[in-house]
């Protein structure tokens, strides 16, 4: 049995990567401020400190046997108009983290990375040697953590992957995506779907795709926290891994509109909208470097399955949020 710090352990992925480390019998303590985060998101069975990764250094000691780092931020748009705390979040914070790491001993790290990082790629399916242009400041402060990483590895020992996510989707259990404000097609069209919104907007139908519309990459969250766990075995002294995580097949959004429509039996309208700048047609993962050097395999790749999961666990919001304004309403005899 292991003691592992998981940093944003709050959030959707921190937290499902956190229950499965429970599940596998290892220590787990969830450090996260809140901020965007739940805290019913933190599994039973994990100590929760309530911080800013900044505050690592007041939570880490020889106890710990490697940490898995989610806490940041992550909206593109606002790290458009709010540069600076991308900087400050993603970037400050993590050097902080790793002059914890490095002053205590704790050797050992999984890095929450990004697709994010390859900007608007010149092919498809994306290899971790592809070209890094992010486009926004979001993306350039995770590659920029990615690059402090490897100079730690390669400098002081460190045994680093980082794992490029592509578009996680699904639930686990009482663990689901609920972002304010949220921008994953998903559950936006869960929303259309619950008449939260009058439509779902499609932004472009004349991309050179099968059906005229962007395709994405869609990855279960149980998937991707799997893949965390072979990582920490995988890890290396002085070596810095980085994996692309995705199933390696993409899915338009229209496709992702009909699923939604099959899983849910209810109308959605779609409505076609300007391209937004700067969307790529096709964004889709190669995995093959993480099926070699961690053993892994997404299990469950189907479309309505992860919408399945994914639904099940927007309604489970729903009821708790009807439940919630009942009991909150004036009683009158």
């Amino acid at each position: 049995m292991s003691q592992y710090l998981v940093t944003g352990g709050a959030g959707y992925v921190g937290g499902v990567v956190a229950a499965h480390l429970l599940e596998a019998g290892h220590q787990v303590v969830v450090l996260d401020d809140l901020s965007t985060g739940f805290r019913e998101s933190v599994p039973a069975g994990a100590t929760f400190v309530q911080g800013r990764v900044q505050d690592a250094a007041e939570v880490l000691d020889g106890s710990f046997d490697g940490v898995l780092h989610f806490a940041a931020s992550s909206q593109v748009g606002e790290s458009v108009v709010d540069p600076e705390k991308y900087w400050r979040n993603n970037v400050a914070g993590s050097l902080e983290l790793l002059t914890a790491m490095r002053k205590t001993g704790v050797r050992r790290l999984v890095f929450s990375s990004t697709a994010a990082v390859y900007g608007e790629p010149e092919t498809t399916p994306i290899v971790e040697s592809a070209p890094t242009s992010p486009t926004n400041p979001y993306g350039a402060s995770k590659l920029a953590v990615d690059h402090m990483i490897t100079s730690e590895a390669k400098a002081h020992g460190l045994a680093a992957v980082s794992l490029r996510y592509f578009n996680v989707a699904g639930a686990y259990g009482r663990q689901g995506e609920r972002h304010d404000p949220e921008t994953h097609l998903i559950p936006l069209v869960f929303q259309a779907a619950q008449g939260r919104r009058p439509h779902i907007s499609v932004f472009g139908e004349d991309y050179p795709t099968p059906d005229g519309t962007c395709v994405r990459d869609y990855i279960h969250v149980a998937d991707l926290a799997e893949a965390h766990l072979l990582a920490l075995d995988a890890a290396k002294p002085g070596e810095h891994l980085i994996c692309n995580l995705g199933n390696g097949n993409g899915f338009s959004v229209r496709e992702v509109i009909e699923a939604v429509r099959r899983v849910t039996g209810r109308e959605i309208k779609a409505v076609v909208a300007e391209r937004r700048p700067g969307d790529p047609a096709v964004l889709v993962a190669s995995a093959d470097r993480a099926r070699e050097a961690l053993g892994w395999r997404p299990r469950r790749a189907d479309l309505d399955g992860i919408v399945a999961d994914a639904w099940a666990f927007a309604l489970s919001l729903a009821d708790g949020a009807d439940a919630a304004a009942a009991a909150a309403a004036p009683r009158h005899p």
